[in-house]
């Protein structure tokens, strides 16, 4: 196992990472306040991992109290979010009771709201068990609903006290989930980390193999980059704001084809490429680097090519994106591969021959 900290004074928390963390009820109990808890998970990591990770806390006398929700984005929704209410109201959860997520992105984005609202503000555990969770959703405080208007336009700063990322549950993650949490691990690499990059174009193969020892090292070197950003910048008003290549392009995408129909890491693989075309078009970096990203991408079985929903339908989906200001939308882009910055004065000419070129 291998311990990373968020710096934030008194609300610090650890990142732990390794295999077989489920059944270490120490990890746990140390960060829980009495001897029950609510786990929020899904219909289906639950027949998984609910009942070990339920023996375990039995195991140290914790009595926790199961909350099955639906698998989806399309099920990250303000009456989904009433549901986990309607439980802890029904089972009289007191501002000691903390919640768990034992889940993907939405569990946990979905779960952290919901402890932030909840009695205004109950503890908070993320047990993440996808890849693109472990690496980026549950570190950091971000939660959230979606809105049909825009992803993630509803939440909170909401931080966690303990991240309990275990390798192990990656093993019964589906393919397609693991490319999908590859998107964010390049992402850091693309952005603030070249030999990382590096190191991503080396052990790809690795990666998709599910190789324990690659897995956790991408993992650890991912988390070391989120917390170190989220030490600086905890309310993204300045540098957390590029931890989002990507993501402008990648929401619209999310947004115009229905939540769920492109998994969140596919949508940012090809909103990346977009954004890498962007730094092209704005004389940053080369053809070839472009050429570079994409061929990653398409190495890792992500999407580098998206939907054609029509200059008219991006420009509005972008339009709702949380990094507009004073009416004026702003790009994470590339000044260099290894290097991003937030661009507010884009010229639309160029924008639109990106959106043209990259559908």
């Amino acid at each position: 196992m291998q311990t990373l900290t968020v710096g934030l004074a008194e609300r610090s928390y650890p990142i732990h990472i390794g295999t077989g963390l489920l059944a270490n009820a120490e990890l746990l109990t140390a960060h829980l306040p009495g001897k029950r808890v609510a786990i929020v998970t899904n219909t289906t990591v639950a027949p998984l991992y609910l009942e070990g990770l339920q023996q375990t806390l039995q195991e140290m006398g914790v009595h926790s109290m199961p909350i099955v929700l639906p698998d989806g984005e399309a099920y990250k929704t303000a009456d989904t979010l009433n549901t986990i209410y309607d439980a802890l109201l029904t089972h009289r959860c007191e501002r000691s009771t903390p919640l768990i997520a034992l889940g993907g992105g939405v569990i946990g984005d979905m779960t952290g709201y919901a402890a932030a609202t909840y009695l205004r503000g109950v503890p908070f555990i993320q047990i993440p068990t996808t890849l693109l969770s472990q690496v980026d959703s549950s570190v950091g405080g971000k939660t959230g609903i979606n809105h049909p208007l825009g992803k993630n336009m509803i939440g909170a700063f909401y931080q966690p006290r303990l991240v309990l990322a275990d390798i192990s549950t990656l093993d019964t993650l589906p393919d397609k989930e693991l490319s999908a949490g590859l998107a964010e691990v390049i992402k850091y690499g693309l952005i603030r980390d070249l030999p990382f990059l590096e190191w991503l174009e080396q052990n790809m193969d690795k990666l998709l193999a599910r190789d324990t020892q690659a897995l956790q090292y991408a993992v650890l070197r991912s988390c070391q980059h989120k917390a170190e950003v989220v030490a600086a910048d905890e309310r993204e008003s300045g540098e957390r704001a590029l931890l989002n290549l990507g993501h402008t392009f990648g929401h619209a995408i999310e947004s115009g084809m229905g939540y769920g129909n492109w998994l969140h890491g596919e949508a940012v693989a090809a909103g990346t490429v977009m954004a890498a075309d962007l730094s092209q078009r704005m004389g940053w970096i080369s053809a070839q680097d472009v050429v570079r990203i994409r061929t990653l991408f398409q190495r890792a079985r992500l999407p580098v090519v998206s939907p054609d929903l029509g200059v008219e339908k991006y420009l509005d989906y972008m339009g709702h994106d949380k990094k507009v200001e004073g009416g004026k939308m702003r790009f994470v882009l590339l000044q260099e591969v290894g290097k991003a910055v937030l661009k507010g004065d884009v010229p639309s000419a160029l924008l639109q021959q990106t959106l043209e070129a990259c559908v």
